[in-house]
């Protein structure tokens, strides 16, 4: 029953992974930039869900609030630093430099603007779920309870997956995004309006990451380095996945998810980020390209 718990408890924490990795698995396959700062944009999301629900909003609405501030700081970023990057046609360290300096720049932001104190979404008190008892198990096994905003948690990434999925699939930005991704020379000649599809992937990969940040917040507490402790696992979660591949990331999400909340079983909670560390050089040496092609 331990271990089951602890499945569960890797479940969410793999959802909200899984919503983070997409975004910047999406980043990389179209716009080919390793996004260092995808960690604190998540912390940004989170706290203007946490001031827009501290003003009165309720927490779906605040999560909307977030993911439009997080979209525009995107915006901005995309105005100020990588178009004009792409333009000079940066090399990928370059790049990889900036984004870093970027994190830095939003979580000393955050710093400056809300303090380094941890903060909580004003929610109301809900009883965790028996699933012992819902399944109608015997009583003679042990309870298995999971949190009830962890189960929203679940519920809304698999709501959120089924979206990003009709976008790719079904829609005409999307299918022009998937075309980017694969070779943006030949869908620029083909047409397509690139700078569009730079648009339009800020504004799907900021939504992603605004509400990975607010659900993050549902099972834990607001505070300035939460996207930062995130960033290892996401780049794991982007890797083992195959870079570039949004459902490759969404199933390394899990595995990274609940492989790190197996080991606290045996290592303890301080070694989760040697976990994903330790998935991610292993899957690099034995399978560079990832579990699967890295594509959309």
């Amino acid at each position: 029953m331990d271990t089951l718990q602890l499945v569960l408890n890797g479940l969410s924490v793999g959802s909200i992974l899984a919503l983070a990795a997409v975004g910047l698995t999406l980043t990389y396959g179209i716009l080919r930039l390793s996004n260092f700062a995808h960690g604190d944009y998540m912390t940004l999301g989170a706290y203007i869900t946490w001031l827009s629900n501290s003003l009165g909003l309720n927490i779906w609405l605040s999560m909307v609030v977030g993911a439009f501030g997080t979209i525009g700081g995107m915006l901005v970023a995309e105005k100020s630093l990588w178009q004009p990057m792409r333009d000079k046609r940066a090399t990928p360290t370059t790049l990889i430099i900036i984004s870093i300096g970027l994190a830095l720049f939003i979580r000393s932001a955050v710093l400056f603007i809300w303090g380094s104190g941890n903060q909580q979404y004003d929610l109301p008190v809900v009883r965790a779920i028996n699933l012992t008892e819902l399944v109608g198990l015997p009583e003679t096994v042990p309870d298995l309870r999971i949190a009830y905003y962890r189960v929203v948690v679940m519920v809304l990434t698999v709501l959120v997956i089924l979206g990003l999925h009709f976008i790719l699939q079904n829609s005409k930005i999307g299918k022009a995004m998937r075309a980017v991704a694969d070779n943006i020379d030949l869908a620029r000649v083909s047409g397509i309006d690139v700078e569009r599809v730079v648009l339009w992937t800020w504004i799907i990969t900021g939504t992603l990451t605004a509400i990975a940040g607010s659900m993050y917040g549902l099972i834990t507490t607001v505070r300035p380095n939460m996207g930062w402790f995130l960033i290892l696992p996401m780049f794991a979660s982007v890797i083992l996945g195959g870079i570039g591949n949004p459902y490759g990331a969404i199933a390394g999400a899990f595995v990274i998810g609940i492989a790190q909340e197996l080991s606290v079983a045996w290592l303890g909670p301080d070694y989760k980020l040697g976990v994903a560390l330790f998935i991610m050089v292993v899957l690099l040496l034995v399978r560079p390209q990832g579990l699967f092609k890295g594509t959309m």
